[in-house]
């Protein structure tokens, strides 16, 4: 039996599987929760991250303007599922004046960390992405620290809690297009400013649906099996990329080390709201949220780079599926893994 380290969340959303699902990940039968028009100037809103926060849920969220300016909204919710997200973009203080010059900020996730919720986005910086990295106490004021690597960098995923006393982040190194290649990457820092000990965590797979790049999802869930990871895993079509979710178990004190991966994705493009959108054909993993008492998990994705989307898991049976369906590729080359 798998469970989950962490705090009991008795009210966060769920929804039961209908009996006759294939895999062990469901939808929200009500997809999408987020459409893209939901603030006064979006075009689009996806690739979102949540968190619990007081008696409901706060969030940092992906909005596109109708311009196609890319930026990242507050927002808050009393259920996980209905959001009031701020009309106008997130004010960071406090960064040098240099790296507070930005030409975009896209794909937030947020991990909560001792005693303050961590946001880290694509970060424009002279016109090339890197990680933006900055903290906020109660999503209204944002403060903003030293960009986490040199460009070029994407998918900066923090993990929940420090491991041997440091911070670790996840992320996947990147040129300046939409990359036609991608492995993902595992640092470590004692401040949260200077990342270092860079180390490999596994590359693209062989399978169709990951055999053209890989990138961190959600911040990863501490289980009694290791950190469960849901991450992306992109295939390239006649008609364009496809963007699936997969899902890894980490090795809990060096996570570096990949214990499982599965072999087959978990969520892949299907629904309307995932093929059809300004960006056909994508699920993207960006959140999750989580009771320790249930094992209940709630994954938020991006559906074709339009709206947000919710699917759910439990991770009794998640862990079981991975662990089962478990495969080693070539690039997976860090000792111990199974």
């Amino acid at each position: 039996m798998t469970k989950i380290v962490g705090k009991d969340l008795p009210n966060m959303p769920w929804q039961e599987p209908k009996g006759n699902e294939k895999l062990p990940v469901w939808r929200y039968d009500a997809n999408p929760i987020i459409e893209r028009f939901a603030t006064k100037n979006s075009n689009s809103i996806f690739n979102s991250a949540v968190v619990p926060f007081g008696d409901g849920f706060a969030g940092v969220f992906r909005c596109d303007s109708k311009s196609i300016s890319m930026d990242i909204f507050a927002g808050f919710s009393k259920d996980g599922i209905n959001w009031d997200i701020n009309d106008e973009p997130v004010t960071f203080e406090g960064a040098h004046p240099e790296v507070a010059k930005r030409d975009y900020r896209y794909d937030p996730r947020v991990c909560f960390i001792e005693d303050r919720y961590y946001v880290t986005w694509c970060n424009g910086y002279h016109g090339y992405p890197t990680i933006g990295v900055g903290y906020t106490f109660d999503f209204k004021t944002f403060t903003q620290l030293e960009n986490a690597f040199l460009p070029f960098n994407r998918n900066g995923v923090l993990f929940p809690r420090k491991i041997n006393g440091n911070y670790y982040m996840l992320s996947r190194p990147s040129d300046n297009g939409h990359t036609p290649f991608g492995d993902i990457f595992i640092s470590e820092s004692a401040d949260m400013v200077y990342w270092g000990k860079h180390r490999h965590v596994m590359g693209k797979g062989e399978e169709w649906w990951q055999n053209v790049k890989i990138g961190g999802g959600a911040a990863p869930i501490e289980t009694s099996e290791g950190w469960l990871l849901f991450y992306h895993g992109v295939t390239e079509t006649c008609n364009g990329y496809v963007y699936s979710i997969g899902g890894a178990i980490l090795d809990i004190e060096q996570p570096s080390v990949v214990k499982y991966r599965c072999s087959t994705f978990l969520l892949t493009p299907e629904e309307w709201y995932e093929e059809r959108g300004f960006v056909p054909n994508v699920t993207f993993p960006c959140a999750t949220i989580h009771d320790s008492k249930s094992g209940r998990i709630a994954i938020y994705y991006g559906a074709a780079d339009t709206y947000v989307g919710m699917a759910f898991t439990e991770v009794n049976e998640v862990v079981a599926y991975i662990k089962e369906n478990s495969v080693v590729t070539e690039t997976d080359t860090e000792p111990g893994i199974r």
